[in-house]
């Protein structure tokens, strides 16, 4: 797919759909982003984006809400006039261990990382065709990759990733007649939690086969090879430096 003159929807505004944002503009890309509560750096990623001589929209969603699943994707067509490229990256990520789990975390993982996902993609779907083509790039991630739980305390979130690696081969297969490609990229160690400790930051490193950690712009290369092949479909990518390895 050329990048000029296409509109990308992304769902999770803070670092890493940052820099996808700012990637995917300097490919000539015009953006619509999606945050929660990070106004500012969503505004920080507009200011950037505009910079590089593209539109950007930005768009306030919980996207736990059906409805504004269905919201994100119009407001996006009607403000910049078609979508080709969704990138679904709202996620959740806590710990808690699994005596203390309620329906309450179960639904809330679930709504963000998977529902969230299906919709924004159901909403995609129609505008899409229209174009006779496009792209949807999700988000998994690499312990969910790799077929097994890897750490105690996650068991929400490892069951909800591993479900959107199979949303993503479902889809794949249903869209491949309408030119739709649909895979995911399930990052490893790319940027640290901001709560994490020298200690915890050095321990990954020396578990990372490549021995240190991604940064953001290693993932959003990855969405822009995807964005760019036109023969990738239901694929999960995983960018971790190594890290399923051992």
């Amino acid at each position: 797919m050329e990048l000029a003159g296409r509109v990308a929807l992304i769902t999770g505004g803070r670092r890493i759909g940052a820099a996808v944002a700012i990637e995917l503009a300097r490919g000539g890309v015009d953006i619509a982003l999606a945050y929660r509560r990070s106004r500012a750096e969503a505004e920080e990623t507009a200011d950037s984006v505009r910079a590089l001589g593209r539109r950007i929209f930005l768009v306030q969603a919980d996207l736990s809400s059906p409805a504004s699943c269905e919201r994100v994707v119009d407001d996006t067509v009607d403000a910049l006039g078609r979508l080709d490229v969704l990138v679904n990256m709202a996620s959740k990520y806590v710990s808690k261990p699994v005596d203390e789990l309620t329906l309450e975390d179960w639904n809330g993982q679930l709504a963000v990382d998977l529902s969230a996902t299906w919709l924004c993609a159901r909403a995609a779907i129609p505008h899409m065709r229209r174009l006779r083509g496009g792209r949807i790039i999700n988000f998994g991630d690499w312990v969910a990759r790799s077929g097994r739980p890897r750490y105690t305390g996650y068991l929400t979130y490892y069951v909800a990733k591993a479900a959107v690696i199979a949303l993503t081969e479902a889809l794949a297969l249903e869209l491949a007649p309408d030119q739709i490609l649909v895979n995911a990229i399930a990052p490893g160690p790319i940027v640290a939690p901001e709560s994490v400790s020298d200690e915890e930051f050095a321990k990954v490193e020396r578990a990372t086969p490549l021995g240190r950690w991604g940064g953001e712009t290693e993932v959003a290369k990855v969405v822009l090879a995807l964005v760019d092949s036109d023969f990738i479909t239901g694929e999960t990518i995983r960018v971790d430096g190594g890290r399923h390895l051992k």
